[in-house]
């Protein structure tokens, strides 16, 4: 039984369950792993966009008038470096008007705790949906600290992805960014010692990037 957390939606699907499998195994090769990671993007990239604001406009079909929609709030995408690059395509895929930021945290094996090597966004993040994009929600301190990060540049409407997570990470980001939803494809059993994710996926950037 999965635990339940108020901050964490969980984006079941028969071809998520199928391609987790792919990510998890460790036999599966860096094309395959890219490719079964896209896949995974685009679903979560519809579940993590529902909602989104839409303004009313008028359309012509080639047989007459209609009433139509457009996105009425701008979005932008924010990978974490590096692994969350291979979440991006997929999300471009399905909103391709996005825009796009970065933040490069990187984890101190020691004491587990990010520190910050690049952050870049546009200027204006107040009215936008931004998307955080990473794929392991481990111990939450990259991606907690990642949100505080966005909204120190006024980013009110939050929303992080991940693949897999943690009930330590999940936990984490409820009590320090309760307002932030969460969506993921997996919850995983736990922590080991160094702060992996069992039974996880290994690391995502490596295998995404074929830096093992």
């Amino acid at each position: 039984m999965k635990k339940q957390f108020s901050n964490y939606i969980l984006v079941e699907h028969s071809l998520i369950k199928r391609d987790i499998s792919v990510l998890r195994d460790r036999k599966t090769k860096p094309e395959m792993f890219r490719s079964a990671l896209k896949r995974i993007s685009r679903i979560l990239a519809v579940e993590a966009s529902k909602d989104l604001k839409l303004a009313d406009i008028n359309i012509k079909t080639p047989l007459e008038n209609t009433a139509g929609y457009e996105l009425a709030q701008e979005v932008v995408l924010v990978p974490v470096l590096r692994a969350g690059l291979g979440m991006l395509d997929g999300f471009l895929e399905v909103i391709p008007d996005a825009k796009v930021g970065h933040i490069g945290l990187q984890r101190n094996e020691k004491t587990l705790l990010p520190s910050e090597y690049y952050f870049k966004t546009p200027k204006n993040l107040k009215q936008t949906r931004v998307i955080l994009i990473d794929p392991m929600l481990a111990t939450g301190g990259s991606s907690s600290q990642a949100l505080n990060f966005l909204k120190k540049k006024d980013a009110k409407d939050l929303v992080f992805v991940c693949l897999v997570a943690a009930p330590e990470g999940i936990k984490k980001l409820l009590e320090e960014h309760p307002n932030v939803k969460i969506y993921g494809a997996a919850i995983d059993r736990q922590l080991n010692i160094k702060g992996y994710i069992l039974p996880g996926l290994g690391d995502a950037g490596d295998r995404t990037f074929g830096t093992l």
